[in-house]
């Protein structure tokens, strides 16, 4: 583990080497291209990889027609977002900001979280402000992490996070792959909070940063209720796999009394069950600094407008 800041050094303008952007991607051909587009005009121009997960809309030969100077990495199925750590594989710069494909980075702003991961050695995520598009107004979450009543180090340049937005925040390389990347077990939906667990397990700190923004218009091509359905069962499964007894217990209570009493929940429900079997054999509790955090956050996961399990 390194002590001093490493990677290249920004100029005072123009391409900041320090960062690169991962996209990922699935039939949203239209929305990706302007994404791109936007991506493109960034004063740090930043190398982008773009993870396509087997697209049936023509997105990758769209992303080679539109958008040759993008690495494109075409996969064949749907990685969900395991995606990103393909993306992160092709990398060398020290800082990697994800992005998704209704999404995209304020100017400046990769290179003020780049600055900020330079300053502290033990910083592995910054997470933006969220602008909602059309509009930019802030999305509902943000207030949450401004008023985030995680403790961290008292050196963080904003507040400290239990966990974090993939696609609204910029890592530490070298601290994503110690941790081994996005599990292949939870696919997509909530696949941040296991990933934040064992960074902090490992000694890294996560952070909300006022001064960098991201953009985000909601794409309509998506669903809703497969997104609800294995949030739930990933919520259990992280539940399960890194918090002590009691407080894994209290979460999957209050969860099972606050989603919809539908088909959607029973699916995700069902998928948690079945997965049972390796949850308690992969089960690793966290360590108490680590367990710390996400305590911290369980009386502000309950009052939450924004974290609803809603479809």
């Amino acid at each position: 583990m390194t002590s001093e800041p490493t990677g290249p050094v920004a100029p005072d303008n123009g391409r900041d080497p320090r960062v690169a952007v991962v996209v990922i991607t699935h039939d949203r051909r239209d929305e990706l291209v302007l994404a791109l587009s936007r991506l493109r005009e960034l004063p740090e121009q930043p190398h982008v990889v773009v993870v396509d997960n087997g697209s049936t809309d023509g997105t990758a030969d769209a992303v080679r027609t539109q958008h040759a100077w993008v690495e494109l990495i075409a996969s064949p199925e749907n990685l969900g977002a395991v995606g990103r750590n393909l993306g992160v594989a092709r990398l060398d710069t020290p800082y990697v900001a994800f992005c998704d494909d209704d999404t995209w980075w304020d100017p400046g702003s990769l290179r003020t979280a780049a600055d900020a991961l330079d300053a502290h050695p033990r910083l592995a995520v910054v997470t933006a402000r969220i602008l909602v598009e059309p509009g930019g107004v802030e999305d509902p979450i943000v207030a949450e992490l401004r008023d985030s009543p995680v403790v961290g180090a008292d050196w963080l340049p904003g507040p400290a996070l239990g966990s974090f937005l993939a696609g609204a925040s910029v890592l530490r390389r070298e601290a994503f792959t110690e941790v081994g990347g996005f599990s292949e077990r939870l696919w997509l939906g909530g696949e941040e909070e296991l990933m934040a667990g064992d960074l902090a397990a490992a000694g890294w700190e996560l952070c909300y940063l006022s001064t960098i923004a991201i953009h985000h218009q909601a794409s309509t091509a998506r669903d809703p209720h497969k997104r609800r359905q294995d949030g739930i069962r990933n919520t259990l499964w992280t539940t399960w796999l890194r918090r002590p007894f009691r407080p894994a217990l209290r979460r999957t209570v209050h969860l099972l009394r606050t989603v919809p009493r539908d088909r959607v929940t029973a699916r995700g429900l069902l998928a948690a069950a079945r997965g049972l079997p390796w949850v308690l054999r992969e089960r690793r509790v966290l360590p108490p600094h680590a367990e710390a955090r996400f305590a911290a956050l369980e009386h502000a996961q309950r009052s939450s407008s924004a974290r609803r399990y809603v479809s």
